[in-house]
């Protein structure tokens, strides 16, 4: 009972102190930005952030990126991975060393790499910010894949396959219809981490010269801080909300496995 007792309280004690470490720096940020002149305070920061042209500019443009980086994780990356997990498996390992590579590329090198083409792009095609999400899809491999790997071994996705098969699906459908909810939680965990990458993403942006969310941060930010802190906790309270709605999703795929099997 002692013992039972004493590891409650050890659980209790790190759960306090990873709790406070993670949540002092948002509490400094809310008093930041919550203050106006040295006493008083106030929600002039919170209510200035969409009177400003350039930062909803650019917050319109991380969203634009990241909605063709999700889609691009949906319709190439998530059944590219499952395609090879299920009909290549000689290919797992090539696959998952070109998915790690962005991790061993510092961003200022593949800066260096893309530049050229970025410059090529903007002579000959278009200017647009969007073009990022082919890097953005880039860097986000690593993570996505882990991800989906992961969530691949932690079910028979080869029974599943077989037996879909065998009742007379079509490869499209055994597809996007049997294995890929079974994942479900691996592929949300995979957008949440591409949303999160884009949004917080500066120095590719910055050093091409786009205007995307981190980079009006940044230069709101040497004219008024406290604006610049509280657009940057509602992003980090946006992104956090999108993890809260995980577990949500895991028990909504585990549920809808329980009603298959019966």
């Amino acid at each position: 009972m002692k013992r039972s007792l004493g590891q409650r309280i050890w659980r209790w004690s790190i759960l306090l102190v990873v709790t406070s470490y993670l949540a002092l720096p948002i509490v400094a940020m809310l008093d930041f930005s919550t203050k106006v002149g040295r006493s008083k305070r106030g929600l002039y920061a919170w209510k200035a952030i969409f009177s400003q042209p350039e930062l909803v500019g650019g917050i319109v443009t991380s969203l634009e990126l990241a909605a063709i980086v999700i889609a691009l994780l949906l319709f190439l990356v998530v059944p590219t991975v499952v395609w090879v997990h299920l009909k290549l498996p000689r290919l797992r390992r090539p696959l998952e060393l070109i998915c790690l590579l962005p991790l061993a590329i510092p961003g200022i090198v593949l800066v260096v790499g893309v530049s050229k083409i970025y410059m090529w792009l903007s002579i000959h095609w278009t200017e647009s910010p969007l073009t990022l999400s082919a890097v953005y899809a880039m860097l986000i491999l690593p993570y996505t894949y882990r991800s989906l790997s992961a969530a691949l071994f932690a079910v028979d996705v080869h029974t599943l396959a077989e037996a879909a098969r065998t009742l007379g699906a079509s490869t499209s459908r055994t597809l996007f219809q049997i294995v890929i909810p079974t994942i479900k939680a691996g592929v949300m965990s995979a957008l949440v981490i591409s949303i999160a990458l884009v949004l917080g993403e500066y120095t590719i942006s910055s050093l091409l010269n786009y205007k995307t969310f981190q980079v009006e941060i940044n230069l709101i930010g040497q004219n008024d801080g406290t604006i610049a802190v509280a657009v940057s906790l509602a992003s980090l309270i946006f992104v956090l909300l999108l993890l809260l709605l995980m577990p949500t999703a895991k028990r909504h795929g585990k549920a809808l496995l329980d009603v298959d099997a019966e």
